[in-house]
């Protein structure tokens, strides 16, 4: 049963109880991470990248942004919910608890994804008080590219990386356990394990680790495995 006051059934989600791992998980290197506050749960097999930019967040891990981002869930970032004006940049109120005045952000959409994307530089305020349907981010950085559309799935996101080609996300491991960093007002990050080498994963696992993100941590695809 679920909630609600009328009789019902609540069948769920299915899970996924794949092996992430096709190698002894104990000769993998893993490296302790914790993880963005936001990001709701984020399931094993996920590629992360590293904040390397702005406070509170540098330092701390995020869900890697694919070179083509549209159409696929568990990336890092916030779809932005109209056109930015200026300064401004409009998120769904949970989104926008991914974000901390004082990280440093990127905007980008999919025909701007590489060295078109712009920076916004700090995030100066986050207002999530004036509208009930969504929250304004304000960064230093006027951001003026005229293709940051829904239509084109432009998104906000931690500059995580030093490579416009890769989406200024660029892959530091893949995540090995499920972790909930919370979603909206109540989220407060994670903390959980990432593989770095010497594994051998199920890349049905791994579906957001696209060539760049196998570039950047020296992974390959041999039939059903990627190999690190």
């Amino acid at each position: 049963m679920g909630n609600g006051d009328i009789a019902h059934i609540v069948r769920g989600y299915q899970t996924d109880y794949k092996r992430l791992y096709a190698s002894n998980p104990e000769d993998a290197m893993t490296l302790n991470v914790t993880l963005v506050q936001g990001f709701g749960v984020i399931p094993a097999g996920t590629p992360l990248s590293k904040v390397t930019a702005g406070t509170p967040s540098i330092g701390k891990y995020v869900p890697y942004n694919r070179t083509v981002f549209s159409n696929y869930t568990n990336g890092g970032g916030a779809f932005l919910l109209s056109t930015p004006s200026g300064t401004d940049l409009e998120v769904t109120l949970d989104d926008s608890y991914k974000f901390a005045v004082g990280d440093s952000v990127i905007v980008a959409d999919n025909n701007t994804k590489t060295s078109s994307s712009e920076a916004g530089g700090l995030i100066t305020a986050i207002d999530r008080t004036t509208y009930p349907n969504k929250a304004v981010i304000t960064v230093t950085s006027s951001i003026t590219g005229a293709t940051f559309t829904a239509a084109q799935f432009a998104k906000v996101f931690h500059i995580a990386g030093a490579d416009n080609s890769n989406t200024w996300s660029d892959c530091a491991g893949i995540l090995d356990v499920d972790v909930d960093t919370g979603v909206g007002e109540d989220a407060k990050g994670g903390v959980g394990s990432m593989v770095i080498k010497n594994a051998m994963l199920y890349n049905g696992m791994c579906p957001n680790v696209d060539a760049a993100a196998r570039t950047d941590i020296s992974a390959s695809v041999n039939g059903q495995f990627l190999i690190l």
